[in-house]
């Protein structure tokens, strides 16, 4: 059971923010919502946080209009195995244990299990561009081999999924892929099997997918290979199935503000003026859940970039979700990005 809930605790009066935070740093995808005397008022999870987003609430709304009021909750005299026995296959993966009044004494997680979960999701790594932007660090090196501190890019995804119980990771290569392959190998000093999918010439963001048909038969997990996150693909792979989706799309909120007052005008009337607005949207994050049907959609040999497969997937009426991702992520396309990351090491290197 665990026992310090310190860090995943919020009071009523928290806001969204406040709770991504408690949950960052509690890093078990969940806050525990309590009143002055410790009684658990209620739960937030990840998923609950992501809806209230997708809803178009703003990150101070008070996290009481998203928590859920009725959690499934343990009493301190049941053992930890039989409640994670029972309550896994709901995808439940933390319960609060509270005592005769309430109060939180503690929780029951995935780590009470005897035996633990294994996780056969598959994940592809994309990792078959040149890099151009990066020029002429990339000349030589691929992308996902440029180093944060002394491990490569590549690598530290690699330990990230390794430390969350994925074992099953294909690789697409094509530019330079001697240097990823002489450094990877078949991942076994990583505790990882690594099995590699080679494009002749680029394929896109999707096209290298089609090597997969017939090979893989359950929801994987597909990502570019030059981005840095603390997101846990367990949450993803747990939404997308959660929602019945084809495919999942992991989106990030992306802020702009216009330098100007913007002047809203019907013929040649000025409606309203608004002094330097905040412009909020969207946008991909490079992370996708995907059902092996649709694998079926993409042409064999061919170009095929994500947002194609995503409208054929709409074009056959089928369903696609967004996952909100709220946790540290960092697309390394540019120097000052590759500098970003090389002066934060302790962030991207905690695994």
């Amino acid at each position: 059971m665990l026992k310090n809930l310190a860090d995943l605790t919020v009071a009523p009066a928290a806001t969204l923010l406040d709770t991504i935070s408690a949950i960052n740093k509690g890093a078990k995808q969940i806050a525990l919502v309590i009143d002055a005397d410790g009684r658990l008022l209620g739960t937030v999870t990840d998923g609950d946080i992501r809806r209230g987003l997708l809803r178009g609430l703003l990150l101070e709304t008070p996290i009481t209009e998203v928590m859920n009021s009725r959690p499934h909750v343990a009493r301190l005299e049941e053992d930890g195995q039989e409640v994670m026995t029972r309550e896994i296959p709901q995808l439940i993966h933390n319960v609060p244990v509270v005592d005769a009044d309430g109060r939180v004494v503690g929780m029951y997680t995935d780590e009470d299990l005897v035996t633990p979960l294994e996780i056969s999701t598959p994940v592809v790594l994309m990792a078959g561009g040149k890099g151009v932007r990066l020029y002429p660090l990339t000349k030589d090196v691929p992308k996902p081999m440029l180093k944060i501190g002394d491990t490569p890019i590549l690598e530290i995804i690699l330990r990230k999924l390794k430390s969350q119980g994925f074992k099953n990771v294909f690789i697409s290569v094509n530019y330079l892929a001697d240097v990823i392959i002489d450094h990877v190998k078949d991942g076994a000093w990583l505790g990882l099997n690594v099995t590699y999918l080679h494009e002749d010439k680029p394929l896109g963001t999707a096209g290298a997918l089609g090597q997969l048909q017939g090979s893989v038969n359950e929801p994987f997990i597909v990502m570019n290979s030059d981005l840095l996150t603390n997101v846990d693909f367990r949450s993803v792979v747990r939404f997308h199935k959660k929602h019945q989706a084809k495919a999942t799309l992991g989106v990030r909120e992306y802020t702009f503000q216009i330098p100007y007052g913007v002047v809203n005008i019907e013929g040649t009337e000025v409606e309203s003026i608004s002094e330097k607005p905040i412009h909020r949207s969207m946008v991909s994050a490079g992370i996708y859940a995907l059902d092996p049907w649709v694998l079926g959609l993409i042409p064999q040999g061919e170009y095929c970039d994500m947002p194609t497969l995503l409208d054929m997937i709409k074009s056959n009426g089928q369903k696609v979700s967004a996952f909100p991702i709220h946790e540290s992520w960092l697309d390394i396309g540019r120097h000052d990005d590759l500098n970003d990351a090389r002066n934060n090491l302790e962030h991207w290197l905690d695994y």
